[in-house]
């Protein structure tokens, strides 16, 4: 059975918008390269600092491990149908979530906590979502449907609405929203 269009759409918003940065239709190292300089200017963290250097760290260990589960070709680059093929496995099954899977989403989890709180609140979500090129009112429409009337989003709700986005065939499931797009 092959992926559903909706799920494909997730997909594909997700690889273009917060993987595919440099555009050029794969993701590669350079995407990575690209994304630690996004996110270190946007929380500040200048080079040598700790948070810049264990952005870097991390970063480069989630394309590390997203490279050796979905580069089935080894050819440095993670294409279209090598990303849905990877996460469609993981949708059927994500007891076997991967370790890279896991940083990339606790890592995605402490940028979006600025506070440092333990918790994601409207303003901490759209502004990070917002830095990928996405509507700021839009983010906050996406962060009350993931939220659900709350007005914060723990680790814990995260971690849920994570596996949501991967797996949901249901439109309307909160976790469909967890980076800022409201429809597919």
């Amino acid at each position: 059975m092959s992926i559903s269009d909706f799920r494909k759409k997730k997909l594909l918003f997700l690889f273009n918008v917060f993987f595919d940065v440099n555009q050029s239709g794969e993701i590669d190292v350079k995407d990575f390269e690209l994304a630690i300089e996004r996110v270190c200017q946007l929380r500040g963290w200048t080079i040598g600092t700790p948070k810049n250097q264990e952005t870097h760290t991390v970063m480069l260990e989630i394309w590390e491990g997203l490279r050796s589960k979905a580069d089935k070709d080894n050819d440095g680059q993670v294409s279209v149908e090598e990303w849905c093929n990877m996460w469609d496995a993981y949708a059927k099954d994500p007891s076997t979530v991967m370790d890279w899977q896991n940083k990339y989403m606790n890592f995605m989890f402490d940028l979006e906590d600025a506070s440092n709180d333990g918790g994601i609140d409207a303003s901490e979500f759209a502004l990070v979502c917002s830095s990928y090129g996405l509507e700021k009112k839009e983010c906050e429409l996406a962060f009350k449907k993931m939220a659900r009337g709350q007005d914060e989003v723990t680790r814990e709700q995260f971690a849920s609405l994570w596996e949501e986005y991967f797996s949901s065939e249901d439109p309307n499931a909160p976790g469909n929203f967890i980076f800022g797009k409201t429809s597919f």
